[in-house]
């Protein structure tokens, strides 16, 4: 039972780097929740996945997710003009992706869903 809870604990330590979507693009949504016990905010988004990299499309608004082993570098771009970033750790479940920025007190949750047709 013991090695049972150990190995259950390595896969899921592991999971943060497992990409549940292939490379596409997809509908989204992300959602932000600005206080700690508050339910997140959520709104439709726009999601390109590549093998190291997530962008997530709000309007005018790119969060250029780079994914790593145990963390994620989060770039927030307005056009070419870079308006945040942080580092934060990483989890999934299905698919969706949480992090959170810690200095500000805010969580994420980008949930990845329909395959987007490709363009003609």
């Amino acid at each position: 039972m013991r090695r049972n809870a150990a190995l259950i604990a390595l896969l899921a330590a592991g999971s943060a780097g497992a990409m549940p979507a292939s490379p596409g693009r997809y509908d989204a949504e992300l959602c932000v929740a600005t206080r700690p016990q508050e339910a997140p905010t959520c709104g439709a988004a726009e999601v390109e996945v590549t093998p190291a990299r997530i962008s997530v499309r709000v309007a005018d608004i790119v969060y250029r997710l780079a994914l790593r082993t145990a963390q994620l570098d989060v770039e927030t771009m307005h056009g070419q003009m870079q308006i945040d970033e942080f580092s934060a750790a990483y989890a999934w479940e299905g698919s969706t992706l949480r992090f959170s920025d810690a200095a500000k007190d805010v969580r994420y949750e980008v949930r990845i869903g329909a395959r987007r047709a490709a363009a003609r």
